[in-house]
């Protein structure tokens, strides 16, 4: 085949047309351009991600986390417009498309919604910094540390090592507690009660002496030693302490229970427990020679 053939060849294989969409035919040089089109997107793509992670490094944000979702965001924004100017490029306008199926589009508008306001969602997490990858939550109740957030969901694991997909526009609409938000520092607090018979200025004495022993705690804020309530049973205390990572708030809050019930058997205070006195009114007895006749039977 010599080059006059091969070039008529590829004519008219550019000129064959496929099939029609809108009234808009759809030959090989259209599929050619189009596919042209896509992967000058992907280069486009390429280029404004790298230019984009070099302008956020500069800025001073490094979270590979953060990063990631960034450069996913940019991807899917420029293959977006990347398909829209290949199907113009081929003569097939969006707006042709949506009129060729236009009961569809509405069906997938809908089931689209949702998508697009996690994705939204997504966005605004990103802009707003309020929520980052390795952020320890409370959701819905749950305390969770965040693994990996992505363009619709965030992918978090709680304390069971158990993984949760938590859609971002839950994370953007409800309201969410960051323990890690500006720093590592939590509270952690327990209440114990005690015999009304005990001495309060010994028990308050050994509650802040304890307190202020306790290994693994803020040094720079002091503990916190309130008498809540006088229960049915006890007088009310509670002991509180700073410490840092809210991960591991049960095993802090287990240290200051068991050094509280060590604290106060040393200082000889006795930790109450619910009791209840029945008192019998003298005269509401029978004497032992009242028995009644039923009785005597």
């Amino acid at each position: 085949m010599n080059l006059n053939e091969l070039a008529s060849t590829i004519g008219a294989w550019l000129d064959f047309r496929l099939f029609d969409v809108g009234g808009t035919s759809v030959t090989g040089a259209s599929v050619a351009t189009f596919l042209f089109v896509i992967l000058v997107s992907f280069w486009v793509s390429r280029v404004v991600q790298r230019i984009a992670v070099g302008l956020m490094h500069r800025s001073g944000l490094t979270h590979e986390g953060t990063v990631a979702t960034a450069r996913r965001l940019l991807h899917y924004g420029v293959m977006t417009v990347g398909v829209a100017v290949a199907l113009q490029s081929i003569g097939i306008s969006l707006a042709t498309v949506f009129a060729a199926g236009a009961v569809a589009a509405v069906a997938i508008g809908f089931a689209l919604q949702n998508i697009l306001q996690n994705f939204v969602s997504g966005l605004i997490l990103l802009g707003e910094r309020s929520i980052k990858e390795t952020d320890v939550l409370e959701v819905e109740g749950t305390t969770v540390r965040v693994v990996r957030m992505g363009a619709r969901a965030t992918v978090a694991r709680t304390r069971e090592e158990e993984e949760l997909i938590i859609p971002n526009g839950t994370l953007v609409q409800s309201t969410v507690k960051n323990l890690t938000l500006t720093d590592q520092v939590y509270r952690v607090r327990t209440r114990v009660g005690v015999a009304y018979s005990s001495d309060m200025h010994k028990v308050e004495e050994a509650l802040t002496t304890t307190a202020a022993q306790l290994k693994g705690r803020d040094p720079s804020r002091d503990p916190v030693v309130f008498m809540i309530e006088f229960g049915d049973s006890s007088v009310v205390w509670e002991v509180s302490v700073w410490a840092a990572d809210p991960w591991r708030a049960p095993i802090k809050r287990s240290d200051l229970n068991k050094a509280v019930w060590w604290g106060l058997k040393d200082a000889g205070i006795t930790i109450a427990f619910p009791q209840m006195d029945v008192h019998f009114d003298p005269g509401a007895l029978p004497h032992a020679g009242d028995e009644s006749p039923s009785a005597r039977d």
